[in-house]
């Protein structure tokens, strides 16, 4: 971003003189870009409060967001709380709920975040309570402060952004705790087409997410190279201290995870493919230019392989 940016010169000495009349606010800077992850480090290590609370810049809060967090965490302080993540729209900034509402965090074997439905184990008869979830969204959540360094913060290993949501819900639930969701919670956040800053050459998402499945996922790891092998040849960098935090927070295996928390996520989406419910060909004998394209389509739906000759 150029020197001359409005934007750049906003958030120097205009945001400085702005946030002065805030006295319980303190502007932190970086001395170099860091990225997300370790500016929240960052944050956290400055913050003085009971609890920390994590929002993306781009967000909203909504009426009285805060309490239903906190009564959580007063009930099990080693408890991280997410807020229903609501939709800002990014082109007129009109608000609305997610397709669906509550529902539970997932994520397929290419590490991408997926929502699910809450199963009828797991469902309160009043819908306001808050629910288990095993993986969160993104960044949005509130944490008792002792119990978050005690899980050793964010892995300061991950580079700029991405994963760091895997990570801390991961060693939330392996390291003794729980994560909820609170319906009652609402934040609007503002899902944007495309990122507006550049990711440092050499830094990518997938060293982040090889970074997190080599420390936290054990063998079903191996699932994730199934489906993405170019992940195989990363490099994660030193993990040798995040092996050594689960040995000593004495953390449970992945495999306890899958079975205990995230028990219902293979339903949706499998470690391993189940294998087609038909296999056979499909003969184009006229030559008809959309065939071939409606045979993809019908085989997507019905999970038929097919070839063509």
């Amino acid at each position: 971003m150029a020197n001359n940016s409005p934007v750049v010169e906003h958030l120097k000495e205009k945001l400085e003189e702005y946030m002065a009349r805030f006295t319980k606010v303190r502007i932190v800077r970086t001395k170099k870009r860091e990225g997300l992850i370790r500016t929240r480090l960052l944050g956290a290590s400055m913050a003085k409060g009971e609890v920390l609370t994590f929002l993306d810049s781009h967000c909203e809060v909504n009426v009285n967001w805060l309490p239903p967090l906190l009564n959580q965490i007063a009930l099990n302080h080693k408890t991280i709380v997410c807020p229903m993540i609501d939709v800002i729209d990014h082109n007129h900034f009109g608000y609305e709920a997610q397709a669906g509402d509550a529902m539970r965090g997932a994520f397929d074997w290419e590490m991408y975040y997926k929502r699910i439905p809450i199963p009828p184990e797991l469902q309160r008869s009043d819908p306001s309570d808050p629910f288990e979830s095993p993986v969160m969204a993104g960044g949005l959540f509130a944490v008792d402060r002792e119990w978050f360094w005690e899980l050793g913060g964010y892995d300061p290993g991950l580079e700029i952004w991405g994963g760091e949501q895997y990570e801390i819900s991961f060693k939330v639930w392996m390291c003794g705790g729980g994560m909820f969701d609170v319906p009652c919670s609402r934040v609007g956040h503002i899902y944007r087409k495309y990122v507006p800053y550049k990711v440092p050459s050499g830094t990518s998402l997938a060293r982040n997410l090889k970074r997190v499945a080599e420390t936290w996922m054990d063998e079903f790891a191996e699932y994730v190279y199934q489906r993405r092998p170019e992940y195989r040849h990363l490099s994660t960098g030193d993990i040798s201290a995040q092996k050594e935090l689960r040995k000593h927070l004495k953390c449970k295996d992945f495999k306890w995870f899958m079975a205990a928390v995230a028990w219902d996520v293979p339903k949706y989406y499998p470690p391993v493919e189940p294998p087609p419910a038909a296999w056979g060909e499909v003969r184009n004998t006229q030559a008809r230019p959309n065939l071939t394209a409606c045979s993809i389509l019908i085989a997507k739906q019905f999970r038929i392989t097919l070839n063509f000759i």
